[in-house]
């Protein structure tokens, strides 16, 4: 796991009261939020499921936290889908939440985005099998001409 700077010490404490049997709301969100800041995928992936945990169990003053920081994380993924998902989840409650706005402009430019890329790259296919069709039209029509 990659760890910023003081990151060692939640998980440190998340282990202990694993260990314990029970982990506590807070440590548990602590340690997602080191988790999710993570260059590694595997490290984002387990905050994740630590948040959706979290969700599913929290009240909905302390949804708001949780849903945001899901939609970081599955934007750092590039699960823009599912970060929009949460974002506006957490938007549909609390409708003014300016750091929410933010996040949803930066999903929903990295979807339009990504969305073109995927449009080029499925483009750039169906020209090279264009292509390809053309050639071998060439050369079966070469072929025929000089039987």
């Amino acid at each position: 796991m990659f760890y910023l700077k003081g990151d060692v010490k939640f998980e440190k404490k998340y282990n202990a009261e694993l260990g314990k049997g029970a982990v506590s709301k807070e440590t548990k969100f602590e340690y997602a939020w080191c988790l999710i800041r993570s260059k590694y995928s595997n490290d984002i992936k387990k905050g994740i499921s630590l948040l959706e945990e979290l969700v599913q169990k929290g009240t909905k003053d302390d949804s708001r936290d949780f849903l945001f920081y899901l939609a970081v994380a599955n934007y750092r993924l590039k699960e823009y889908e599912k970060a929009l998902k949460y974002i506006r989840t957490l938007l549909k409650n609390e409708p003014g939440n300016k750091q929410a706005l933010e996040l949803e402009k930066l999903i929903d430019k990295a979807l339009k985005k990504d969305g073109l890329v995927g449009m080029a790259i499925v483009g750039g296919i169906g020209l090279g099998v264009a292509g390809l069709a053309g050639l071998i039209g060439l050369a079966v029509s070469k072929g025929v001409a000089k039987s």
